[in-house]
């Protein structure tokens, strides 16, 4: 993902909304669900189950078993940005780390967002072996995840 292509979008199009597919059933993506909506936010975000009914609504054509190993961000002109730029454009979505997403998108940036993601894996796979331990259990606000 380049710069230019997360700040305007394809063709040079203003990006209006960005849709958030995150893993419902890990604790971490659902903190960072909650801590995004609290943010003021320069680009709207729909905050949207992985692997949810919705999801495949929504977005028929994407592999909805990606999405759930992989955050993913889908723009309203159907950009499709995953792992780093996924984190980035979500980032830049928000008014108080607009300048901040620029900056990690920039070559010098690249590596604390490639270390943020590598920690975040790993507590995933421990937290998912937990969870694996005792089965799926429904979102703290009611989600609609599928089980």
């Amino acid at each position: 993902m380049s710069t230019a292509t997360a700040v305007t979008g394809v063709r040079g199009t203003p990006v209006r909304q960005l849709t958030v597919l995150y893993d419902a059933q890990c604790s971490l993506c659902v903190h960072v669900r909650h801590w995004l909506q609290r943010q003021p936010q320069l680009v709207p975000l729909r905050l949207v189950p992985a692997g949810s009914d919705e999801a495949h609504r929504v977005y028929p054509e994407i592999d909805h078993g990606d999405t759930l190993r992989e955050i993913t961000v889908i723009g309203d002109r159907g950009q499709v940005y995953r792992g780093e730029a996924a984190w980035i454009m979500c980032l830049w979505a928000l008014a108080e780390y607009r300048a901040k997403a620029k900056w990690l998108a920039t070559p010098a940036g690249k590596p604390f967002v490639r270390v943020t993601l590598l920690a975040a894996a790993k507590y995933r796979e421990r937290s998912g072996a937990r969870r694996l331990e005792r089965g799926p259990a429904p979102c703290a606000d009611g989600c609609d995840v599928p089980h």
